[in-house]
């Protein structure tokens, strides 16, 4: 299959990447904004074609010509100062690919789509992909992925292209822990302050329960949406819940419970003054995210994930520690 994937150049694009090449199974064509720095050697032995492109603004015809499946990962998650910017690739660059894809009958569509898309959840239990898909918070990212769900209800409803949402849980990898570490901790976070040694204790805001997933996994899932005749969602999470003792082991450091509203009003104000990456409204989102179900994954795509939860913020932890990246553009260390 020829196989078209957006954003390939990130956390969750590199690792689809590896997936599609491994064996030789497909013909990959990476679109990113930035070509990744690869040797002459590579790029003349490697399995990729690399398009730089700008889903935003760039003509994507040419590059769908051909396709067989389009996997679309693009996505700005910074700057949330200029929320016009990261509307303009997230939600207008969905729609710009969109058409492409219905110009160029692109017979199958997997879209990431995540957890934050869904509306809150007070409890405890396992949902399922019925889930309303209001967005968790008011952050921008809640709200432009939820805003995707309507994008691709109407895309879906008027279309013949087969569509697969993937709505995966928090996702890491160790060569992605740098690039996370600036997005979430900015400028602030240095690499040497998440040293277990230099770790006296874990603030845990009040009610957190964590969900994650290993980028590796997160991939097989998306090849096996491209792979097998399925639409709809899927949700995507690995084995066990994280919650204040289970991040005090993982950090190797105890813990201490502090009230959700202070770390949202942290937040806050370090976003406000700029010293901050995020606002406190995705703290909410983190809090308020419902536990999903991953029975449909693993009866229609086979899918079984490989790490747990623990070993995919573990990776992110150490990694992130030890200043870890890759080529990729994004993932540079």
């Amino acid at each position: 299959m020829r196989v078209v994937v957006t954003g390939a150049s990130g956390n969750i694009g590199s690792a689809t990447i590896r997936e599609l090449t491994a064996g030789g199974r497909h013909e990959v064509v990476g679109v990113a904004r930035r070509r990744p720095e690869l040797s002459d050697r590579a790029v003349a032995e490697g399995s990729v074609t690399w398009r730089p492109a700008d889903v935003a603004t760039d003509d994507l015809d040419p590059i769908l010509e051909g396709a067989d499946a389009v996997v679309h990962l693009a996505w700005k998650f910074q700057p949330t100062h200029h929320p016009q910017r990261t509307w303009q690739t997230n939600v207008v660059g969905t729609r710009r690919l969109l058409a492409a894809v219905r110009r160029r009958q692109v017979p199958a569509l997997v879209c990431s789509s995540s957890l934050a898309a869904y509306s809150p959840a007070d409890h405890d239990d396992l949902v399922d992909e019925g889930w309303e898909t209001d967005g968790t918070s008011s952050a921008a990212y809640c709200r432009e992925k939820a805003y995707n769900e309507r994008v691709l209800d109407a895309f879906e409803a008027t279309g013949e292209t087969r569509v697969v949402r993937m709505r995966p849980a928090f996702v890491f990898q160790r060569s992605a822990a740098s690039e996370q570490r600036r997005i979430f901790g900015g400028a602030l976070l240095r690499p040497w302050m998440l040293e277990r040694r230099m770790i006296p204790a874990v603030p845990v805001p009040r009610g957190l329960r964590l969900q994650a997933l290993h980028a590796e996994d997160a991939a097989r899932g998306f090849v096996a949406a491209v792979e097998r005749p399925v639409s709809g969602a899927f949700n995507l999470a690995a084995a066990g819940v994280l919650r204040r003792e289970e991040l005090g082991e993982i950090v190797g450091a105890p813990t201490v419970e502090v009230p959700a509203r202070l770390v949202s009003g942290a937040l806050d104000l370090g976003w406000l003054t700029h010293l901050l990456p995020v606002p406190g409204s995705l703290a909410d989102a983190m809090l308020s995210v419902p536990l999903l179900a991953t029975d449909r994954a693993r009866a229609e795509l086979d899918w079984e994930p490989r790490h747990t939860a623990a070993e995919a913020v573990e990776a992110f932890l150490s990694g992130a520690a030890q200043s870890a990246g890759s080529g990729m553009p994004p993932l540079h260390p």
